[in-house]
């Protein structure tokens, strides 16, 4: 073992630490980057980095569109429309045995189109969802875990950060990802309600009917929808349709909800102030988090373990789809550790280079030896098999931050319950995880018809 990947992974445990001693994992990064290059290449090259490097990385165009989702999503919170999701949701549904649950889950779907966060959408949802499942004497474990594990289709349903985040780490195209994400979005809408009616037929009780909407209530429940698919329609639409690219389209989005929120009066200057500071605040934690990847994605290429970890990893015998499994087995676990952003950024740069070379070690689009497709589509394909298993890290103990949100709005119902609650919904997606592996297609098929 040479000299430099010692040190490569004496920093790689130095990170584990920090962070298990729970330091900001931003921080973690660049102490562990910058300290790491200083000891193999000298302090030079590390001054040198800080004077370009932050400028190099903040003004990549793609991630101007990371600020406009956020803000997209922070002013939807503050407009009703969570509300309007939520009241055509429970009109369509709530009559059925289980059927507010099952609208709480389509209105997580739907605010997570014009969202984009698991953690908001969960907060939002939370707060206009639960007094009616306390209204109608539902469990308190049905209850709270429907939140939790709906808030997990904010993360997957476009517009994505986190997404997003992921195709600039592997320079695939935002918009194919944005393509390839539609179908296992909707695939685990279909699941968690099939969950849910299951849940309700085991345990009658767990999940009463609700009452049903006279004529007028369904009509105008459905007509307060319309905004909400109208701006997804134009914004996703429009993405898909190659109308804008991504920036264009969250400005848009931004526009046409700021439009919403002043003509509903559900929206004032303070409120839109209040939605550009917090914007502010977590724009600047992405891109430090940004900032502090980099830093230690340097720091690991100079010390040469990624490339040594891909090769090792490719002769090791090992099926190439044992070795995705282990990935996502990976994934799985430091999910109960970390916040998805975080977790993407940390591992996605040690895990890409032992799929590209497991996958023949093919840039340029030929048909991978390993996996039977080309880089391309392995990027698409693994992209959304990562953050769907980054998305069970949000619901699984013991951190299962999408549990403490929910835990902190319904603080009568015990956390273990919620995560009595969240177990059917973790067993649905990984019949997800199965299908998404079992068939890539579902994955491609769109980005191939509309590309």
């Amino acid at each position: 073992m040479s000299e430099a990947i010692l040190t490569g992974l004496i920093g790689l445990a130095a990170l584990i630490l920090l962070i298990g001693i729970r330091m900001p994992i931003a921080y973690a990064m660049i102490l562990v980057g910058g300290i790491g290059t200083m000891i193999l290449n000298g302090p030079a090259l590390v001054l040198s980095q800080l004077k370009t490097l932050a400028y190099g990385q903040f003004s990549i165009y793609d991630l101007s569109v990371v600020p406009m989702f956020i803000l997209m999503g922070a002013i939807a919170a503050r407009t009703g429309l969570s509300q309007a999701l939520f009241r055509a949701a429970n009109a369509w549904l709530g009559w059925l045995r289980g059927g507010t649950a099952m609208a709480a889950i389509a209105g997580c779907a739907g605010f997570g189109a014009v969202c984009g966060s698991s953690l908001a959408t969960a907060s939002t949802m939370g707060k206009v969802a639960l007094p009616e499942l306390r209204r109608y004497n539902y469990s308190g474990a049905l209850a709270t875990g429907t939140l939790a594990a709906g808030g997990v289709l904010g993360i997957l349903i476009p517009p994505s950060v986190v997404l997003i985040i992921y195709a600039i780490i592997v320079e695939a195209n935002i918009v194919t990802m944005f393509m390839a994400a539609f179908l296992p979005g909707i695939l685990a809408v279909i699941l968690f309600l099939l969950t849910i009616a299951l849940y309700v037929t085991i345990r009658p009780e767990a999940g009463p009917k609700g009452g049903i909407p006279d004529s007028r209530e369904f009509v105008e429940a459905t007509i307060g929808m319309i905004p909400v698919l109208v701006i997804f329609g134009l914004v996703i639409g429009g993405i898909y349709l190659g109308f804008f690219n991504p920036t264009p389209a969250a400005a848009v989005g931004v526009f046409l909800v700021i439009g919403f929120g002043f003509a509903q009066r559900k929206l004032d200057v303070g409120g839109l102030i209040e939605a550009l500071k917090e914007t502010a605040a977590t724009t600047g934690m992405i891109y430090l988090i940004l900032l502090g990847a980099e830093m230690l994605k340097i720091f690991m290429s100079r010390s040469g373990l990624p490339q040594e970890a891909a090769l090792w990893v490719a002769g090791s015998g090992l099926e190439p789809m044992t070795i995705m499994l282990v990935l996502l087995l990976a994934l799985i676990l430091l999910g109960c550790l970390m916040d998805s952003l975080s977790m993407i950024l940390l591992v996605i740069p040690f895990f890409w280079p032992v799929l590209v070379e497991v996958n023949g070690g093919l840039y340029q689009g030929a048909d991978g030896a390993g996996f039977g497709m080309s880089t391309e589509e392995l990027k698409i394909w693994f992209g959304i098999l990562a953050l769907v298993v980054v998305e069970l890290g949000l619901i699984t103990p013991p951190v299962g931050m999408n549990v403490f949100v929910i835990s902190s709005l319904a603080k009568d119902t015990p956390m273990i319950e919620t995560f009595k609650g969240v177990a059917p919904f973790f067993g649905a997606e990984l019949v997800r995880v199965i299908l998404l592996l079992s068939f890539p297609v579902l994955t491609l098929w769109l980005p191939n018809v509309l590309t």
